[in-house]
């Protein structure tokens, strides 16, 4: 008889003293690289180990190693937590070990992200039809939503590019902002477009693309145009005007994906929907259930206005296959996996514990602790460099690129908590995101109150 439950009661006491033991956890590792490869490496085992040693082993050779971004003080990179119900059905789905490629392979797996799809659109106010594919995350959610866009603009033009391939095709436009996040470029290397097809729009002091810019560019509507809005700058988290670039783009036929990797979100909160007004005329959005949902890892979305072109961008079809059975949707007609793990149990999770108004909860709170991080540090006589109009927090400390980055440097070796380095307009500054679903008031003033200590300890060392 298998023993499932010594390794399995293991994993959870294990994973229920690291989750419970996060409020007052060090915010960092405390292991290098060599101490990690001596506590974890070793031989190749010629043999079999009981199951239950080989989780305690693991758990405990990388205890130390772990870089805890579950945390309410972790605001390094915009990361979100796991919430209780999220991570328990995260663990059901690895239990459950569904394909969740077809709907024959897999029908509670298919049938609970289409469910959870309905709800996202419902929840982002996009049209009824959109179709949604789970993937990994934003890049693949970008590179998703781009390919349907290629396929839509060549066919416009007369090009089936799924047939012919790109040989020969129209050359491709893409016009973003000259702040776009490198997931656009990268997608658009890994669709044949290369980087050169992108014209890049000026932005504003924020980062915002510049409507007048857009439409300049526009003017010339020789080749298949895709414009790439984005939701929430990396940075400073600010919106470009969406609505607007939307009418812009469509008056020229061009297709405009959003990325929205985090600040899709802000169209559940009702205080904050004016961020993303004219969202739901966009053709294309990515965004990551991983950031502000807050389901474990991975778990991105791309949505699509139009899905005849999604589904020609990544359908396939074999005779092996039991495909569109009973009119039942596959999964894989929506992203670019075949065998994948069921990720819409966690978003199923999340969304029906959390529900509108527990998801809006925390975008409010998170936004309202970004402003009170900023607004504590600005009394403090740092610089805040960007409208905290979401979750992100720019700072800067005296005109020095080198103090600014001693100061993450000793943020992060104190522990109390953990932000990232990050360049903004050729200037060094601190980058700070607020998007756990735990972080609270006094996070954010312990946190606060640790960042001026290492600033004062900083100055002190360099006379």
């Amino acid at each position: 008889m298998v023993d499932w439950e010594g390794p399995l009661t293991e994993a959870f006491e294990r994973a229920n003293t690291y989750l419970t033991g996060l409020p007052e956890r060090r915010v960092g590792p405390r292991a290098t690289a060599a101490e990690l490869h001596e506590a974890l490496g070793g031989a190749l085992p010629t043999g079999p180990t009981d199951a239950r040693e080989v989780v305690a082993h693991l758990a405990k050779g990388v205890e130390d190693g772990l870089l805890p971004s579950g945390s309410g003080r972790f605001f390094g990179f915009v990361f979100g937590g796991a919430t209780p119900a999220a991570l328990a059905a995260d663990w059901l789905a690895t239990a459950w070990d569904q394909n969740a490629g077809l709907y024959a392979a897999a029908p509670a797996a298919a049938v609970v992200e289409e469910v959870a799809a309905n709800w996202l659109v419902e929840l982002f106010g996009l049209p009824s039809t959109t179709s949604v594919g789970f993937v990994t995350g934003a890049q693949m959610a970008n590179f998703t939503g781009l390919a349907a866009a290629r396929h839509e603009v060549l066919r416009r033009a007369g090009w089936d590019v799924e047939h012919d391939g790109l040989i020969g095709a129209p050359p491709i436009r893409v016009l973003a902002g000259a702040e776009r996040h490198d997931t656009i470029d990268r997608a658009l290397r890994f669709l044949g477009l290369g980087t050169n097809c992108i014209t890049p729009i000026a932005v504003d002091e924020q980062g915002r693309m510049r409507a007048d810019a857009l439409a300049k560019a526009l003017e010339d509507e020789e080749h298949p145009t895709i414009v790439c809005a984005q939701a929430g700058n990396v940075n400073t988290g600010a919106f470009d005007a969406i609505g607007e670039i939307c009418d812009l783009a469509h008056a020229a036929g061009a297709w405009v994906h959003v990325d929205g990797a985090f600040g899709l979100w802000a169209a559940v909160s009702p205080t904050l929907q004016r961020l993303v007004d004219g969202i739901d005329r966009a053709d294309s959005w990515a965004t990551d259930a991983h950031k502000w949902l807050n389901v474990p890892y991975d778990s991105g979305l791309v949505l699509c206005a139009h899905p005849e072109p999604h589904r020609a961008a990544m359908s396939i079809r074999a005779a092996y296959l039991i495909q569109d059975e009973n009119g039942q949707r596959d999964p894989l007609d929506y992203n670019p996996e075949f065998s994948r793990r069921a990720r819409g149990f966690a978003v199923y999770a999340a969304i029906r514990a959390l529900g509108r108004s527990g998801i809006a909860e925390i975008v409010d709170r998170c936004h309202a602790l970004a402003r009170r991080f900023a607004d504590t540090l600005a009394a403090n006589g740092v610089e805040v460099l960007n409208d905290v109009v979401l979750n992100q927090v720019l700072v800067r400390f005296g005109d020095d690129d080198a103090l600014t980055r001693r100061v993450v440097s000793a943020v992060q070796q104190e522990g109390t908590c953990w932000m990232s380095g990050t360049t903004w307009q050729g200037k060094a500054a601190m980058r700070i995101s607020v998007t756990n679903w735990t972080t609270n008031e006094s996070d954010i003033d312990r946190s606060a109150t640790a960042v001026l200590q290492q600033l004062a300890g900083v100055r002190l060392e360099g006379g």
